[in-house]
């Protein structure tokens, strides 16, 4: 998606309803940028450089998910299948890729750049999945479904529902978290309080065209896939924009765009202290009025009480990337720090914390094309370390997707969506100091 800086209402509007639509061609404009922050650094401060990463995923793959876990990492992603698609993964450990494998294939999916599938662990060994079924024949009616493996991922449960309101209305952009040795806890955005809003499946909704509000839902799931806890965790918030989650040394902590009635579109979070969910607290009053969903969600990561949230925002017409750090696991946040500033800002922001530094993933895009861009920031972001153009990508617009970034070992990796030559294909990097490389 690409957002202009100084739209009309009108124009704002159209743009953020087509950002919506699942099959709507790649786009790009033609406005300029300011010039790129530079970098502090310093005779100590290591240069790190951009490896490629080969990735398992053959031609055609899209919409990936790249996941830390205790063990290594997980990336999936979604191929197309015979008339419909395939859910497949690999595990990355010892510096090499598993076999892939299917998790799934369905002819009946809601396949979306914006709201992709995800993959966790638990403790217990187990792997769980998600992705989107359509529940009827309007285009935005899709459902949550959610399955487990107990054997590595060679087979997987029968699909389950994860939303069960049977309301043909929007259900997705989910996060996924251990809730225990052996239970996932799940929120999601949940559409079913949009049933009455006019249009196809309430979607008519993200522009505020009356009817209920999208709402923020989540519960934890067993071992044998029974549900419990379910609540609604916030009664309005921005209809098409990721929610994420990390896990905090109190609990798990979610972050998303919230809604009001006088359409501000800032970002807040909620944390589990294990018997309620507390209420939303803004990670920062930027005060953002925008008529309609602007498909551009936050990302949180956490090491103890320590969490990194980074966003974007058009607030004064003006798009930029911010990045803000909680000591206290999401009870306050200190004043944000402006990563990025100008028309080709798209967002499409990942975080990572590591033990030595503070990283940020995000994309921006003017008339010389898309690029991936990625920050080092010292620990309590005080200074930016360092800042890497990691691909100019042939793709534009919305075929690329959102990036992925995970931090595991120690080690920064990153993968995406490019378009070569019409077709959509993973890319992988990897980040190295070079006084470690052997």
């Amino acid at each position: 998606m690409r957002l202009l800086p100084a739209l009309t209402l009108t124009a704002a509007l159209a743009a953020a309803l087509a950002a919506c639509q699942p099959d709507a061609a790649p786009v790009a404009d033609g406005n300029t940028d300011a010039t790129p922050p530079t970098s502090a650094t310093s005779a100590t401060t290591p240069t790190f450089v951009a490896e490629p990463w080969a990735l398992p995923s053959p031609p055609g793959a899209a919409q990936p998910d790249l996941v830390a876990t205790a063990d290594g990492l997980l990336l999936s992603w979604i191929n197309p299948d015979a008339d419909g698609h395939a859910l497949r993964f690999s595990r990355f450990a010892d510096g090499q890729w598993s076999a892939a494998q299917t998790i799934a294939r369905g002819d009946d999916w809601f396949v979306n750049w914006a709201d992709t599938p995800h993959l966790a662990a638990t403790a217990d060994g187990a792997l769980w999945a998600h992705w989107l079924q359509q529940s009827a024949e309007a285009p935005y009616a899709y459902d949550v479904v959610l399955v487990r493996s107990d054997d590595h991922g060679a087979s997987w449960s029968e699909p389950l529902r994860v939303n069960d309101d049977g309301t043909p209305t929007e259900h997705g952009f989910v996060s996924l978290w251990p809730a225990s040795v052996d239970s996932l806890g799940i929120a999601w955005l949940d559409g079913r309080e949009t049933a009455a809003a006019k249009g196809h499946g309430g979607h008519d909704a993200h522009a505020g065209h009356g009817g209920g509000r999208m709402t923020l839902r989540a519960a934890r799931f067993d071992a044998k896939l029974a549900r419990s806890g379910e609540s609604m965790l916030d009664a309005a918030t921005c209809d098409c924009c990721q929610t994420d989650v990390t896990m905090t040394a109190r609990g798990p902590l979610v972050v998303y765009r919230d809604r009001t009635d006088a359409e501000l579109r800032d970002i807040v979070v909620t944390r589990f202290d294990g018997n309620r969910w507390g209420d939303p607290t803004p990670v920062h009053a930027d005060h953002w009025t925008m008529p309609a969903c602007p498909v551009n969600g936050p990302a949180a990561d956490a090491r103890d009480d320590t969490v990194l949230v980074g966003w974007y925002t058009a607030a004064n017409d003006m798009p930029t990337l911010k990045i803000a750090r909680s000591l206290d696991a999401g009870d306050h946040f200190a004043t944000p720090v402006e990563v990025d500033v100008g028309a080709a800002v798209q967002g499409r922001v990942d975080v990572a914390i590591g033990t030595d530094a503070a990283w940020v993933l995000w994309t921006r895009e003017d008339e010389a094309g898309q690029t991936l861009q990625l920050a080092r920031y010292a620990p309590d972001l005080s200074r930016q370390l360092q800042r890497i153009e990691l691909a100019r990508l042939q793709g534009r617009g919305r075929g690329t997707g959102f990036p992925q970034l995970a931090l595991a070992d120690g080690t920064v990796r990153v993968a995406w969506t490019d378009v070569v030559d019409g077709e959509p294909r993973l890319q992988g990097v990897v980040l190295r100091d070079p006084e470690n490389i052997e």
